[in-house]
């Protein structure tokens, strides 16, 4: 009697054990606990199909809640017995079932302990293999929701020139192709990045990220600006070249609310996270127009310009910009025309005052009557301006202080070839 009691106690201490597993599982790897029960009911039956041979008429049920178990085989009552595992004589089956009778089928208990080392061994791989696909399939799960969204990870180890970044349920592969230039970046930094892609493979989910997508900048203003992740103010269009600047145009489909200004934020507070968070990258905001010689205009900030031409169906445009303006409308390197054409869609080629009277369709006064002049200048498509708008990520002054870092007094002119050469770098990125 003692030795039942033992026993009982053994069992008991047995079932909390293994419902304790299944619930810290079910915590840590965030598998459910019907997938982990469903698993074992599954072990159980490779294991028998293991010890005898085949397992069609064998079922096995759990309790959810106890995890007592109940391993049967389903047997029919015969007169001779020529199938053990599928046969039963009416005398056996008289012990499991009083109603038992020739032709119906009974349960028969199967006891586990009884199968053999293998059998056990792959019981246990079973569920095992089903614990680390449910694991795949969740972390898949998790992050593929975040595909084109942005998450934040800490820099694991090197891989060559790729970076492995640990994501917690999970690591992401930052390719060499999807790392900033001149960023360095050291184990333990916590960095935000885009998720390009997540692919479920055979040995868990492949995550794909990078640091230079014009995307993580569309989606940490979302994440900074409640405008902007509340659709008030949109962001139309984003250039960029990674770890060097960033031209993004904003509209407000407020008339209430200031575009530029609820990007940048009250002292630059809004806009200068973001620029930290990409490592000093500046960040231009312009105000979107559905008129594109505005909307050039304000894309070439921060130079002044004079006026803009456009032909929509060629998608070109000629600039005009004051003399010491040149060199700040193209930018260190052909830069600030090279983002400005990108973002707008044109192909901008820009000349100077006394680069644009010798250079044909540039002089307007060539072909424009004093009659002419007023409507021609509200055409939707021709634009001329001595100012630009006040309301720019910084003054004007604070963007001319930013590019003269890159100049000295000697580059200030610009030759006229450095500029078609300019023009051609922004023809070639069309």
């Amino acid at each position: 009697m003692a030795t039942k009691k033992k026993s009982g106690k053994a069992q008991d201490a047995a079932k909390n054990e293994l419902l304790e597993a299944i619930l810290l599982l079910e915590k840590e790897k965030a598998i459910s606990r019907d997938t982990l029960f469903d698993a074992i009911e599954n072990s159980l039956l490779t294991a028998c199909k293991n010890h005898f041979g085949r397992s069609e008429n064998i079922h096995c049920e759990i309790d959810r809640e106890s995890c007592e178990y109940f391993l049967y085989a389903e047997k029919t009552v015969v007169e001779e017995v020529t199938d053990e595992l599928t046969e039963i004589s009416l005398d056996d089956a008289a012990k499991y079932s009083a109603s038992a009778d020739y032709g119906s089928v009974v349960k028969v208990e199967l006891k586990s302990k009884e199968f053999g080392r293998i059998a056990t061994q792959n019981a246990k791989n079973v569920i095992l293999q089903k614990i680390r696909e449910e694991e795949r399939n969740s972390v898949y799960n998790e992050f593929i929701e975040k595909e084109h969204d942005i998450i934040t990870g800490t820099v694991q180890r090197f891989i060559g020139r790729n970076i492995s970044v640990n994501l917690g349920h999970a690591d992401a592969l930052l390719s060499e192709n999807e790392q900033v230039r001149n960023e360095v970046l050291s184990a333990n930094d916590r960095i935000k990045l885009y998720v390009l892609e997540v692919k479920n493979t055979t040995r868990g989910p492949k995550i794909l990220v990078s640091r230079t997508h014009p995307e993580l900048v569309r989606k940490l203003f979302e994440n900074e600006v409640t405008e902007v992740a509340d659709g008030v103010v949109e962001i139309k269009e984003i250039s960029r070249e990674a770890g060097s600047r960033t031209k993004m145009a904003v509209w407000s489909n407020n008339p209430d609310v200031d575009a530029v200004g609820a990007c940048v934020g009250m002292n630059g507070s809004r806009v200068n996270a973001i620029v930290e968070e990409l490592g000093g990258e500046k960040i231009d905001v312009i105000d979107w127009d559905e008129n594109p010689a505005i909307f050039i205009e304000n894309a070439l900030s921060p130079a002044k310009v004079v006026s803009v031409i456009v032909d929509g169906d060629a998608k070109t445009a000629k600039v005009v910009v004051p003399d010491y303006q040149l060199s700040l409308a193209i930018g260190k390197e052909g830069q600030n025309a090279r983002l400005a054409a990108r973002l707008t869609g044109f192909k901008i080629d820009i000349k100077s005052e006394t680069q644009a009277k010798d250079a044909p369709g540039f002089r307007m006064e060539d072909y424009l009557s004093d009659e002419d002049d007023e409507e021609y200048y509200e055409d939707d498509e021709v634009l001329e301006s001595d100012i630009m708008d006040d309301d720019m990520i910084e003054s004007d002054e604070d963007y001319e202080e930013d590019y003269e870092e890159d100049y000295s007094e000697d580059e200030a002119e610009v030759e006229e070839a450095d500029v078609e050469e300019a023009s051609e770098e922004i023809e070639e990125d069309e």
